[in-house]
């Protein structure tokens, strides 16, 4: 299995630290907010990472945080006059409603920003140790990233080139000793929640969380690091100087960046104004779409968001689940021959989409052509399913193959019967009119049938119902 590490610009033979076991930690999300379908792609992407490496026989440890404490967590619990672990508390619960939705697995670990205090306050003590830290009265607790020598490896940036505040995004630079310094604690200002530490009170800088989370959590080195391309620089590469000038060993092995979400070509983003956010987009399209969707792009390549293309993804994965229900269908009315040749024609389709879809997904996690193999195992069991000369068995390896490579990418299929029982009997007893040669009547019926929202088509051993568009 390969993937492509942003670390060193490659696609890398992946070869865990552990043999068979994976440590892997992902950004979660500032919970301050419903989540957007920008921030849904990494949280999907890095979910069907994980599902895959199971898959595969790894066993997985999975960390992804909530960010509950910062800037825009104070802000808005200032507007609505409430303090930040209630609006914390609120929208961490609306999380999981979205998460469990889009089919995302509750992770092995969760935490909070504000429940690791302890590892956070050490690993800082460690970097102070070690010389990496200097303090701005008033201010807060810096990293000096002159100390660390290859500051700016994942990001490629020099330090030379760096723009004042690169590091922290903020409007004044009094005090630093170079531009891209930022804060690992920052000391208390009025109106702001704090927590007590050898340098006064205050709160943790945002970069500093993640590194302490996966040191109390994973370790010194973790295998695979994820999250979103824009954090690359400064997030991922301040993690990187704060980790390993603390424990003094290489912080990951393989870093892994999904592409970005885009609107008429620009980073779909709350800051911009020009977010949909998942509870908004689930109004019109189910979360299984949506996470259809985002897995028809490969996860390095932007997607585009439109609603003509959700529509699209609609009809495909109808397509899927509409191929299985058949399939079930017809193995309920036991009338397949069990041809040899056309068992060796399905069996085929189903080795080489399993052959084929492990190969894609095992090129860096292309979910996009493990969907074409699916895509392509549905049209051959929907010919050998209509022509009727296939076995049961036959059938049914293949119905069960495209639920299992689908569940692997998390996607859930539509498979719960939804004709009533009304139509149903209706298109028995348009059956049996036809066995009688009573034409007319089987006309009648199908036009009934019609009438409420169905249509019945004939196929070898009987029919089937579907709903009309």
């Amino acid at each position: 299995m390969k993937l492509y590490n942003t670390l060193t610009r490659t696609k890398e033979e992946f070869k865990p630290i552990e043999p068979g076991k994976v440590k892997m930690y992902a950004c979660g999300p500032t919970v301050y907010n419903y989540f957007h379908l920008g921030n849904a792609r990494p949280f999907v992407t890095f979910d069907t990472l994980c599902r895959y490496l199971e898959y595969r026989g790894y066993d997985v440890t999975f960390v992804q945080n909530f960010t509950d404490i910062d800037d825009k967590m104070i802000k808005r619990a200032n507007e609505e006059g409430i303090t930040v672990e209630e609006l914390a508390d609120r929208f961490i619960k609306e999380y999981y409603v979205d998460a469990d939705g889009l089919n995302i697995k509750r992770h092995t670990h969760q935490p909070r920003a504000t429940h690791s205090m302890k590892a956070i306050i050490g690993l800082i003590k460690a970097m102070e140790e070690k010389g990496y830290t200097y303090i701005i009265e008033g201010d807060g607790v810096y990293y000096d990233v002159s100390k660390k020598a290859d500051y700016g490896k994942l990001s490629h940036y020099k330090l030379d080139e760096l723009e004042a505040g690169g590091g922290e995004r903020k409007a004044s630079y009094e005090g630093k000793k170079n531009p891209g310094d930022f804060a690992l604690w920052k000391f208390k200002k009025e109106g702001e929640p704090f927590w007590g530490s050898p340098w006064g009170e205050g709160r943790p800088g945002w970069h500093i969380e993640c590194s302490a989370m996966i040191k109390q959590y994973l370790g010194d080195t973790i295998d695979i690091h994820g999250g979103g391309q824009d954090l690359i620089f400064p997030h991922h590469e301040n993690e990187i100087a704060q980790s390993e000038a603390a424990n003094g060993c290489t912080f990951c092995n393989y870093w892994v960046h999904n592409a970005f979400v885009n609107i008429d070509g620009e980073k779909m983003s709350k800051s911009l104004g020009n977010f949909f956010t998942i509870r908004d987009i689930v109004k019109k399209y189910p979360y299984n779409v949506i996470r259809f969707f985002i897995l028809l792009g490969h996860y390095r390549s932007p997607i585009n968001f439109s609603d003509e293309l959700l529509a699209a993804a609609q009809t495909s994965l109808g397509r899927i689940s509409n191929c299985v229900r058949n399939a079930d269908f017809v193995l309920s009315g036991n009338t397949l021959s069990g041809d040899a040749e056309a068992d060796k024609v399905l069996a085929d389709a189903v080795a080489a989409a399993d052959e084929s879809f492990i190969a894609h997904m095992d090129d860096d996690i292309n979910s996009a052509d493990a969907i074409t193999d699916i895509f392509n195992l549905v049209r051959q069991t929907n010919t050998s399913a209509q022509e009727g000369k296939v076995s049961a068995d036959a059938l049914k390896q293949a119905r069960d193959k495209i639920v299992e490579l689908t569940g692997v990418l998390g996607i859930v299929l539509d498979l719960e019967d939804e004709i009533p029982k009304e139509i149903t009997d209706l298109a028995n007893k348009r059956a049996e009119a036809k066995k009688a040669k009573d034409y007319a009547e089987a006309d009648r019926i199908r036009d009934e049938i019609i009438s409420k929202g169905y249509i019945v088509k004939d196929v070898p051993g009987g029919f089937k119902i579907e709903k009309a568009n």
